[in-house]
Parts: C-alpha cells; structure tokens; sequence
C-alpha cells in the first residue's frame, strides 16, 4: 500500500538522518574512485530537506510519493569541462549499482525550452543502511560542467519550477547565458586539447589536480598553489608514468589514511608544530601527499632531483614527520 502524504512525511522525517549519511559515503566513494582514474572534479551530496520534501509532494501531487520522490539525496559531481563528463559517468557506472541513466547530450535542443543538457544517474547508494523494510536507499546523481553547474543554480534561483512562462526579458537573458556556457565549455575544452601538445605542462597539472583533489579528503584549509607549483617541478622528475602514479597515488592514500590524518593533525596548519614555530610548511599543502608516497617508495631519487633545487630543510622536516631518514 502506498503510503499516505502525511505517513511519507513523518518517514522522511525519521530517516533523513540516515539517508543523509548513505549520501555522504557514497560521496566519499566517488571521491576516491575518481581520483584514482585521474578525474578532476568538484563532489558534493545532501539529503533533501524536510520542507522540501513535503513541498515537492504537494506541487507535484504524487499519489505514492515515498516511492516517487527519487531524489531524497542527491549527490552533484562537477567537472571542469566536457570531455571528463563520459570518464566521469563511467566511474559513477563502474562504482555503485545503477537503476537508470537519463542522458540528454544528444538529445536535440527544442528552441521554445530553456535547459540545460541533463545527465543524471539513479543509483544505490553505498555501505550498510538500509531502510527499516531492508530496501538500499538510492540517490540521484547529477553529473554537469562547472560552467552548467554555475547556470543551472542562477537559474534555479530565477525560474524554479514557477508554473508560468518566465516573461520575456527573463528568457532573452537565460537564452544568452546558454550560449555563453556551450561558449565557455568549448573554448575550456579547446584550450586542454592544446595544453596536450605541451606535455611537460599537463603532466604537472594532472599530478597537482590529482593530490589537491584527494588532499581535500582531509582538509579544506587554504593553500598556495604557487608554491605548489614550484614543488612539482621537482616531484614529476621522479615519476616516470603519470597515468598509473593515480592509481598508485589513491592507493598508497588510502593504506596510510590514519597515518596521514595524524602527520596532518600533528604538523599541519592548525596544529602547534606549525603555529608555533612555522615550521613543516609542506604538510599544508597537496604535494605533501606526493611527497610522502615518494619517500616510502622512491626516497634517493627524491633527494636527488631536490638537491639544488629546493630548501634542504623542507624536505627534511617531511622525512620527519613520515619517520625516515634520508
């Protein structure tokens, strides 16, 4: 028997809580699946909220709306430009069990509408909650471009399902923005193409991308990317394959993740190590994490390609906190 709207209600009530911990695993699932495939990109998840709930009933007017309320969580993955949509979707495939995907990039635009190209996955979500009838909870994922991602919540904030024709001036502004987002999204496309005939370049920029990304793992604390940048010039001199370093990068994260957590929690930019004596510097930045992996496994040819290069002592307060000796 379907459920009543008020019964759906007070279920969503109760068990927002424990949807809204499957959203977060499963976002942390697909933090680590995609940076082990290399994929740049901006994750994040929510369940939704119980006013939302209980308005989406009554604008929808769904007679069983527990069963077709299918996105009580949500989970957006956003990334830089529209060649990692497909990478990205095959990660999000390979990763959770799918129910459905709605694919509208090929779809051919009809001019009276505005929208955006959707490409969202129904999926179950990961680890061990299910509801109280044993039944996984499922998500919705939305998989987008930063620039559709930017138009879609201006537009959602202007237009949200008003249920009238937005007046003209209103869509001959949203009509220009949809242009200038395929724009933006070509021209960023275009301009990874090019930076592809400078592979000393990209190698740098597929490394960084990759350690900031799993570095955000474990903090949101601000960094300098110029620094960064000076570390790994260094750094990709002792890598040889920067396709299969993710993979192994991800994985050495992931076997050392208290260890790591810890060195941050002890010399990283809050902890007194660093405040006190602004000491460890590197341990509040993303290369640390390159950095690590390399003196467990590649600690001479490390201390090689630094020698002359960078500040001894950086290097060497990083042997400290992994407890080696170089």
């Amino acid at each position: 028997m379907p459920l009543t709207t008020e019964e759906a209600f007070r279920r969503y009530r109760e068990e927002r809580t424990r949807i809204q911990a499957a959203a977060e695993a499963t976002e942390a699932h697909l933090r680590q699946r995609t940076a082990a495939k290399g994929i740049t990109c901006q994750i994040s998840s929510r369940a939704k909220e119980v006013s939302s709930f209980n308005t989406k009933v009554y604008r929808k007017k769904y007679t069983d709306p527990w069963t077709q309320i299918t996105d009580k969580a949500g989970v957006r993955l956003v990334v830089p430009h529209r060649s990692l949509l497909d990478p990205a979707l095959d990660v999000v495939k390979e990763s959770l069990d799918i129910v459905e995907v709605q694919d509208d990039r090929e779809t051919p635009d009809d001019e009276y509408h505005l929208r955006y190209p959707r490409l969202h996955v129904q999926a179950v979500m990961v680890g061990p909650l299910n509801d109280p009838d044993g039944v996984p909870y499922q998500c919705e994922i939305q998989l987008r471009t930063e620039a559709v991602d930017l138009w879609s919540r201006m537009s959602h904030w202007l237009l949200y399902k008003p249920g009238v024709t937005p007046p003209p001036d209103v869509s001959r502004s949203l009509y220009r923005l949809i242009a200038l987002v395929e724009l933006y999204d070509l021209e960023v496309e275009r301009g990874v193409e090019a930076m592809s005939h400078h592979p000393e370049l990209a190698r740098s920029n597929l490394i960084l991308n990759l350690a900031e990304q799993i570095y955000r793992t474990f903090t949101d604390h601000p960094y300098s990317r110029d620094l960064s940048r000076d570390i790994l010039d260094v750094l990709v001199q002792t890598i040889d394959d920067e396709e299969t370093y993710a993979e192994r990068l991800t994985e050495f994260t992931e076997r050392h993740r208290k260890r790591i957590q810890q060195a941050y929690a002890d010399y990283g930019p809050t902890s007194d190590h660093f405040l006190k004596h602004g000491r460890y510097m590197l341990a509040s930045q993303p290369e640390s994490l390159i950095i690590f992996e390399r003196l467990a496994h590649a600690r001479f040819r490390l201390k090689g390609a630094w020698e002359d290069q960078l500040p001894h002592t950086m290097l060497n307060d990083m042997a400290h906190i992994w407890g080696i000796a170089l």
